[in-house]
């Protein structure tokens, strides 16, 4: 479904992205893994042209997305923002609507269309006509997965869009999200910085430092054969920290 070839992105001799090449199987999750500064949103937003790469491409379904009007391209992909990024202006309804009434559909279909995403989400329909400063940082962010499938796409891009969240509230969001990407049979490509975040949700996960890919696969590959040792000591950073949790409750 989605194929990233070759490309990087410069900003005067400084290379963000660095001749990244990786495909995304049809329904599957790719999760994009690594520390600030890594490359992994710059990369994110290449496929949906919100940063145009310098150089190499991007094929969407066997489509190359240089060719497409971005407008076009956009709308026909989910995107689900770090910080939310619901119009304060707008009830909670009008923020999901916001693609279908740009693409004409009627206001019948709008609003069946929204009653369905609400419970999609888990939200309550009586929440349609609040406004976002009303909603909890989940319930925000609900809106906000619901606003990116809104138009019904194939393709969702994600960015750290659970970071901000509580844990309690995160650990929810994050199977609620894997229960609607399944059902709807969804193409994902997912940024975290949290190794945990990472090797639960994605069916592969790529390793990144400094605009390069370090690694790609599946979760227990990785684990099992590291490319390296960054790769190595970063996956194993949370089995350390559980450790030493572990030995403080214990009093030693």
């Amino acid at each position: 479904m989605i194929e990233v070839e070759r490309v990087s992105k410069r900003y005067g001799a400084d290379a963000v992205v660095d001749e990244m090449s990786f495909s995304v199987a049809r329904g599957e999750l790719l999760v994009l893994l690594g520390e600030s500064g890594s490359g992994k949103t710059t990369t994110l937003k290449m496929i949906n042209r919100l940063v145009e790469p310098s150089a190499g491409r991007v094929l969407l379904d066997g489509d190359d997305a240089s060719r497409l009007p971005p407008w076009e391209l956009r709308r026909a992909i989910g995107y689900v923002f770090q910080k939310i990024g619901l119009f304060p202006h707008l009830t909670v309804g009008e923020n999901i609507a916001v693609t279908p009434r740009l693409l004409g559909w009627s206001r019948e279909r709008i609003r069946d269309r929204v009653e369905e995403l609400l419970g999609l989400v888990e939200l309550d329909a009586g929440m349609r006509d609040r406004f976002p400063e009303t909603l909890s940082g989940g319930q925000q962010q609900r809106v906000g997965v619901a606003r990116a499938l809104a138009a019904g796409p194939k393709v969702m891009l994600l960015d750290e869009p659970f970071g901000a969240l509580d844990p309690l509230i995160r650990d929810r969001l994050q199977e609620s999200f894997q229960r609607i990407r399944r059902q709807l049979d969804l193409t994902a490509v997912f940024v975290t910085h949290d190794v945990v975040e990472a090797l639960t949700l994605g069916d592969r996960v790529a390793v990144m430092r400094d605009g390069k890919l370090l690694q790609i696969g599946a979760p227990a590959e990785l684990r099992s054969a590291p490319a390296d040792h960054y790769v190595r000591e970063f996956l194993e950073t949370p089995l350390r920290q559980t450790r030493r949790v572990a030995e403080r409750l214990e009093g030693r």
